[in-house]
């Protein structure tokens, strides 16, 4: 498992001490390889033109709060997808293919922004950013600079989160090992931990956590 570090996180605080990396060990060398290389130095946009790319890295950075480093390159990994365009193998009759879509959206975000303040949208700083995205999410079904709202959000947020929820940092970040295999799992049902597992401490620390409600 050379070239694999031993640990990328403290788990975001919620899992003291935990790494999915820790885990290398036990994962096969196909594996070990493909996460490996989200490891590395992320791709280079090929997709993205420089307009877009600031405006898609403000919006994913909003989205996925992520506002500090380390961060996930997930702008980088969605350029990626959409370069060699790997798509969902699907898309909404009333919206265009995804490369399509990501193009326009981002171009209606822009000129949403400056009608607010004259300004693209990554400029705007982030309490404007954050209102104006939730004013699109609010939309619902309505349409949205010709497009349906809720197929734009849609459209980001699930791109950010396939992306963002493929690499080690975020795994760390809500305690999830990595691969099972070729080790699997023993320890099945509720609450049950694995030795390797560590317990959410944000859940200890709330007495109605899984409670009924």
């Amino acid at each position: 498992m050379s070239g694999l570090p031993s640990e990328a996180s403290d788990g975001g605080g919620r899992y003291p001490g935990f790494s999915s990396l820790a885990q290398a060990g036990h994962w096969d060398q196909a594996t070990a390889a493909v996460v490996q290389a989200r490891l590395g130095p992320p791709p280079d946009v090929r997709f993205f033109t420089p307009a877009e790319e600031a405006a898609a890295r403000a919006l994913l950075d909003m989205l996925l709060n992520q506002q500090e480093e380390p961060k996930v390159p997930v702008l980088n990994m969605v350029d990626a997808r959409l370069a060699a365009e790997e798509s969902d193998g699907w898309h909404y009759a009333d919206m265009p293919p995804d490369g399509a879509a990501w193009r326009a959206s981002l171009a209606a975000l822009d000129d949403e922004a400056r009608s607010l303040a004259d300004c693209p949208f990554a400029l705007l700083d982030k309490e404007q950013q954050g209102r104006l995205l939730q004013g699109i999410c609010d939309l619902r079904q309505e349409p949205w600079h010709g497009l349906p709202a809720d197929r734009v959000w849609s459209l980001w947020t699930r791109y950010a989160c396939t992306a963002f929820y493929s690499h080690p940092l975020a795994w760390d970040e809500i305690g999830f090992a990595g691969p099972a295999y070729p080790r699997g799992y023993k320890n099945l049902g509720v609450d049950k931990l694995e030795p390797f597992e560590v317990r959410d401490v944000r859940a200890d620390a709330d007495p109605t956590h899984g409670a009924d409600r």
